[in-house]
């Protein structure tokens, strides 16, 4: 189920779920949606890069790269700290909050994905507070002083109480969807072939989830040396369709 409560409201019979199971849903949908104006489209962390050195020439190379950012990179670290920043935030521990959000900034391993994650993360909470209002998100985002895009996510979803499962599956949809976009616009791709690609991804972004979920700060880390190269080499490309 989307939400617990003590006091669940009463389930509507058609749909099978309570008023709040219905209403973190939507949320979920909304905010991670490629609809929703956090500037996703304009970043391709360095896919660029890696389609113009010819280390992503099609869709199986495409979903190669993909699924070892995923697992093994950028994916797995931003999945942690969604849930570092979700527990600390549901817990008010503001000082732990803190911690993580500087550590998150910390880590991002060059310029450009530091203006793509710490830009998005400014526009999520920014019109999720404005759309949405909630009790405590003011007082969460004073905490952290700044959020890169997953602590935002972990920080709002908490305030809303959302809970932290769906709300990291729904979050590395979203990534690898973003992802998916830009390849498909760079090698080319159409349509079908990256719907294929993200039918393939599935199970690792269960995996993925399920890793981050019961992870702690101290098991971060990441293997691919080659996207943090390509997202360095992507600041001097000559010619570029994308921000990073």
């Amino acid at each position: 189920m989307l939400m617990t409560t003590s006091e669940p409201a009463p389930a509507d019979a058609s749909s099978g779920m309570n008023a709040d199971e219905a209403a973190a849903l939507y949320r979920l949908m909304t905010w991670l949606s490629p609809s929703f104006p956090v500037g996703a489209f304009s970043y391709s962390s360095g896919i660029e890069w890696a389609v113009e050195a010819g280390d992503i020439t099609d869709a199986a190379s495409l979903r190669d790269w993909l699924a070892a950012m995923l697992s093994e990179g950028s994916g797995f670290c931003d999945a942690v700290f969604l849930a570092q920043a979700h527990r600390a935030a549901s817990a008010q521990d503001e000082a732990g909050l803190r911690e993580i959000a500087e550590l998150a900034a910390a880590l991002v391993p060059s310029r450009e994905r530091q203006l793509e994650t710490s830009t998005q993360g400014r526009a999520f909470i920014d019109i999720a507070r404005s759309a949405w209002a909630c009790d405590g998100l003011d007082e969460m985002v004073a905490a952290c002083g700044s959020a890169v895009y997953p602590v935002a996510v972990g920080i709002v979803s908490a305030a809303h109480a959302v809970p932290l499962a769906p709300a990291m599956h729904a979050f590395l949809h979203a990534v690898v969807s973003n992802w998916i976009s830009a390849g498909a616009r760079l090698v080319p791709l159409g349509q079908t072939d990256s719907q294929r690609i993200l039918a393939g991804l599935e199970a690792e972004v269960a995996a993925t989830a399920k890793r981050a979920l019961e992870a702690s700060l101290d098991d971060l880390g990441s293997a691919t040396f080659r996207a943090d190269l390509a997202s360095l080499r992507h600041e001097t490309q000559y010619t570029r369709l994308f921000r990073s």
